[in-house]
């Protein structure tokens, strides 16, 4: 079974989504459409197609499309919780770094539903947030966890291992992978690593200091990030763009590397470097 996951909001009336679903259907493979960004939007979803949500996705799904941008992607990530099926993105957003195909390319669909792609495997972050010694909030990111201040500097620590890496006064920080290198970190000055490597980005945003330089740190390491002297202002924690968890004085954010892995299709020769060429 092949799943298709619009974004409603950039594939206006499910109009690739249809495409993608007669060629698929028409040569044999069943299809399921799970709309993203429509649970609190019903009314945007066209009433003559049924939906099954991305969360409800069992084993014999065998292929992702995804149809929208970088965010569509990062969403349905977000709710197969580490399942491993592989994603194709078809891109009608903005930048699209990580989709495969740009929208006259969406034929290439039903070779890749045929198993006629490379599998891309992708590092993820486990997110943890310790408060006064007690885990509190946990979580799963693909592209990065960000701490930011709601529009006052905050004070940063962070650590490696038990090492200390740095401390300044700024905007937050952002912790990516290297899928994630070429989002919010790469405009915060980060520099953009290949997407298959293992590594952190640790990015400061916006810091006080001009030592506060990116690190890429293997990912081996465990680094922790410390939120302190806040006082009266106010910081929050944002994993894959989603604004998750408010955040209070002396709160740790930990990073590891995730056991999960998310698996992204390839169907042409293009490569990433190739792709970051064109889209810079």
């Amino acid at each position: 079974m092949i799943a298709i996951c619009p974004n409603p909001y950039r594939d206006a009336n499910l109009n690739y989504t249809r495409r993608a679903a007669e060629m698929l259907t028409g040569a044999g493979f069943p299809c399921v459409v799970c709309p993203v960004f429509a649970e609190e939007d019903a009314d945007v979803l066209p009433r003559d197609l049924s939906y099954t949500p991305v969360r409800e996705l069992d084993e014999s799904c065998t292929l992702l499309v995804v149809i929208g941008g970088d965010g569509t992607i990062l969403s349905v990530v977000r709710e197969l919780r580490g399942r491993s099926i592989p994603v194709l993105g078809v891109n009608l957003g903005t930048k699209g770094f990580m989709t495969a195909l740009e929208a006259g390319d969406v034929d290439y669909v039903l070779a890749a539903a045929r198993g006629e792609f490379r599998t891309s495997e992708r590092m993820m972050l486990d997110v943890a947030i310790e408060r006064g010694g007690e885990v509190i909030y946990t979580d799963l990111a693909l592209n990065d966890a960000v701490i930011h201040g709601y529009g006052e500097c905050i004070n940063i620590t962070a650590f490696c291992n038990d090492d200390h890496m740095i401390a300044y006064s700024g905007d937050g920080v952002i912790v990516a992978t290297p899928t994630g290198s070429t989002g919010y970190s790469m405009s915060a000055g980060g520099p953009i690593v290949e997407p298959e490597a293992d590594a952190f980005i640790l990015t400061p945003i916006c810091a006080h200091s001009i030592s506060a330089k990116t690190f890429v740190v293997g990912a081996q390491k465990t680094i922790s990030i410390i939120t302190e002297k806040l006082h009266t202002r106010r910081a929050y924690l944002s994993v894959d763009g989603n604004s998750v968890l408010d955040l209070a004085s002396g709160d740790r954010m930990i990073i590891r590397r995730s056991a999960h892995r998310t698996l992204m299709a390839r169907v042409y020769g293009k490569s990433f470097f190739e792709t970051a060429y064109e889209k810079l």
